[in-house]
C-alpha cells in the first residue's frame, strides 16, 4: 500500500511539474508577444505594475536581499528603511530590465543599438583582433540581459553562459528566443559538455558572456564584499588555458533612464609560481572587478549571490514589514 500511495504521489507531483513549466511557457510566448508592441511609457507602466506585484509575493528573496545589504554593507546603508527602499529600487530595474530584453526580441536591430550605448568597444575590436576569442566577465548588474542582444545586434559573434531551468522543453524556447537576436546559448551543465562548447566558441573568436557572481559554491576562496566566499575557478582556467582576452562588460542603467554598456580594458592574469596558484590569484582579480562594479552601482545589482544562511519564516517577514506610511504609497505609485 505504501509503494503505490508512492507512485501515486510521484506521478501527480510529474503531473504538476509538467503543467508548470507548460503554463510558464505559454505565459511566456504570451509575454513577449505583448512586449513586443508596447511603447516606451507603457513598458516601463507594466514593469513598474508588476515589480510592485512581485515585489510583495516573492517576500523570501527581498528579505534575503536585505539581510544580505545590511550584513555586507550595513555600514554604508545603516537605516532600515534606507535598505528597504534600495531593494524596492533593485526589483524595480530587474523587472524593468527583463521587459526590455523580452521587448527587444521582436525588435530591429537599429532599435536595439539605438537603446544601448556603448563605450569602451575599441577594447573589444582589439581583442577579437588577436584570433583567441574574448571572455566577457559580468554580473547581475544593471540590464545584463541587454548585453548580448546588443552586441549580437551589432555583428558580434556572442554566446552566453546559462543555467538552464529544470524542464526541457521550457529551456528550449528561452534558447529559441536568445537565438532571435543572435545569441549562442551553452548551458553550463553537464560542466564537461559546456567546457567542450565554451572552447569551441572561443576557437571561433566569439564572445563567450559568463556572469560571475553567485558566490555559493566553487573550488577557490576569495574575499568578496568582505566575506570570505567559495568561487567557481572555471573562469580563470578558461582564460589562461585558451589565451581568450578577458574583458569586463556592464549594462547599467543612467540617471537619465537609458542603458550604458561599458567594456572595460583587459583584465591579465596574474601570474604565480604554479597553475594553481595562477588561478588562485586570477580568480581573485576577476572578483576585484565584479566589487568595484558592484560598488559604483549596489543598487542595481541583486544581491543574491551569497550563500544561505537559513530559511526565512513567514514571522520574520511579516516582522520585517514596515507600517503603511507614505513611502510605501510611493513605491506603489513610482
Amino acid at each position: 500500500m505504501k509503494g503505490r500511495r508512492s507512485k501515486k504521489r510521484s506521478a501527480l507531483n510529474r503531473f504538476f511539474y509538467r503543467l508548470r513549466y507548460g503554463l510558464g511557457a505559454y505565459a511566456l510566448r504570451v509575454f513577449i508577444l505583448v512586449l513586443g508592441r508596447l511603447p516606451d511609457h507603457m513598458l516601463v507602466s507594466a514593469a513598474t505594475f508588476w515589480a510592485w506585484i512581485t515585489y510583495k509575493l516573492l517576500w523570501r528573496y527581498r528579505i534575503r536581499m536585505e539581510e544580505n545589504i545590511a550584513t555586507v554593507a550595513g555600514d554604508r546603508f545603516p537605516d532600515e528603511a534606507q535598505r528597504k527602499a534600495m531593494v524596492w529600487r533593485i526589483w524595480k530595474n530587474f523587472l524593468l530590465g527583463l521587459f526590455e530584453a523580452g521587448a527587444s526580441i521582436d525588435s530591429p536591430k537599429e532599435a536595439i543599438i539605438a537603446k544601448v550605448r556603448v563605450e569602451g568597444e575599441q577594447h573589444l575590436r582589439d581583442a577579437l583582433a588577436q584570433r583567441k576569442g574574448v571572455l566577457a566577465l559580468s554580473a547581475h548588474l544593471g540590464n545584463f540581459a541587454m548585453i548580448g542582444a546588443r552586441l549580437a545586434a551589432a555583428g558580434y559573434p556572442f554566446s552566453v553562459v546559462v543555467k538552464h531551468p529544470g524542464d526541457e522543453q521550457f529551456a528550449q524556447l528561452i534558447t529559441q528566443y536568445r537565438a532571435q537576436v543572435g545569441i549562442d546559448t551553452i548551458s553550463a551543465k553537464p560542466r564537461r559538455e559546456a567546457a567542450r562548447r565554451i572552447l569551441q566558441a572561443l576557437r571561433e573568436n566569439r564572445i563567450v558572456l559568463v556572469v560571475a557572481d553567485e558566490f555559493k559554491s566553487g573550488e577557490i576562496t576569495v574575499e568578496f564584499m568582505g566575506q570570505t566566499l567559495p568561487a567557481p575557478r572555471g573562469p580563470a582556467t578558461l582564460a589562461l588555458r585558451t589565451g581568450a582576452v578577458t574583458l569586463p562588460m556592464f549594462a547599467t542603467r543612467q540617471p537619465d533612464d537609458s542603458i550604458v554598456l561599458a567594456i572595460g580594458r583587459p583584465i591579465e592574469a596574474v601570474h604565480r609560481e604554479s597553475l594553481e596558484e595562477t588561478i588562485t590569484a586570477t580568480t581573485a582579480h576577476y572578483t576585484r572587478h565584479l566589487e568595484d562594479a558592484i560598488h559604483r552601482y549596489p543598487d542595481q545589482w541583486s544581491w543574491l549571490g551569497f550563500p544561505r544562511k537559513g530559511r526565512v519564516t513567514r514571522a520574520e517577514m511579516f516582522n520585517s514589514r514596515p507600517s503603511r506610511t507614505a513611502a510605501d504609497v510611493t513605491h506603489r505609485a513610482s
